[in-house]
């Protein structure tokens, strides 16, 4: 277990953003942007220490940039895919995954990463 690893902090841009009803679906993207730029400035409250976000985004928000601070990765296909494959990879390094999906939690648990409701990142 490589605990010296900053934590990772895997978010479900979809699910993050689709957890509040405030027009998201009219600017997927720019609303995916707003949450990448918020992360870049807030980090992960409650959470000390170094921390590497990555924002998983899919459909839609596909393309958007990286900012200081928020590696930003397109899923090629199934966004919760992406992010289980995101948390074998680690190696055991500590992951936290943002989502509200009961499926995607229950997949990850079992690869050993914590996970944390959309409130952990929203205001």
């Amino acid at each position: 277990m490589n605990e010296d690893a900053p934590l990772l902090v895997i978010v479900d841009a979809a699910n993050v953003v689709g957890s509040v009803p405030d027009g998201w679906w009219r600017d997927r993207r720019g609303a995916a942007e707003r949450l990448r730029d918020r992360l870049a400035v807030d980090g992960v409250p409650g959470r000390a220490g170094p921390v590497e976000i990555v924002l998983v985004v899919e459909g839609a928000a596909r393309g958007v940039e990286p900012v200081p601070g928020v590696r930003v990765e397109s899923a090629p296909g199934s966004g919760d895919d992406h992010m289980v494959e995101l948390v074998a990879r680690a190696g055991g390094r500590p992951c936290l995954v943002v989502t509200a999906d009961r499926e995607l939690r229950r997949r990850v648990t079992e690869l050993g990463a914590e996970v944390a409701g959309p409130r952990t990142v929203r205001p």
